[in-house]
């Protein structure tokens, strides 16, 4: 790889990333370029109005190896500014994409308490992340709505 290939390896992988979440979740999503002068924020936000998105991405694209604990870390951080789950979306050369969440992601999408922290985790493939990620939008947005329909009554 030339020299400075790292990053437009990454941007290239945020693209389509950012791509598929579309195809997979009609949201649309931007690259964060302000990640690369301010340090914790993730890398891909909706731009679509998305307010109950559950999630902070940090992406990485590499040619080998495995998930590195500073990777969890930093997307970690990230999520605790933001008071979302962290969302690390990892992929090697030929290797499908490999997504790592906190268990307490599974914990609220069934209605449990979520009490484990983020660094109990699994990894997950892409399909299950969007189906994950759709149930927790569903259920956010019940909750929302079942809000705002107690604020009318009172």
């Amino acid at each position: 790889m030339k020299p400075g290939g790292g990053r437009s390896k990454g941007a290239a992988f945020e693209r389509e990333v950012a791509a598929l979440l579309y195809d997979r979740l009609g949201i649309k999503f931007r690259r964060e370029l302000t990640q690369y002068q301010i340090s914790g924020l993730g890398d891909l936000v909706p731009i679509d109005d998305a307010p109950d998105w559950p999630f902070v991405i940090e992406c990485k694209r590499y040619k080998e190896g495995s998930i590195r604990p500073e990777w969890w870390g930093q997307v970690i951080t990230a999520a605790r500014k933001v008071e979302l789950f962290p969302a690390l979306i990892v992929r090697f050369d030929r290797r499908e994409i490999v997504c790592r969440i906190p268990i307490d992601a599974f914990e609220k999408m069934v209605g449990g308490p979520y009490r484990h922290g983020f660094h109990r985790s699994c990894d997950v493939d892409f399909s299950t992340f969007c189906y994950l990620t759709r149930e927790l939008l569903a259920a956010s947005h019940k909750e929302r709505i079942k809000r705002e329909n107690q604020d009318c009554i009172t």
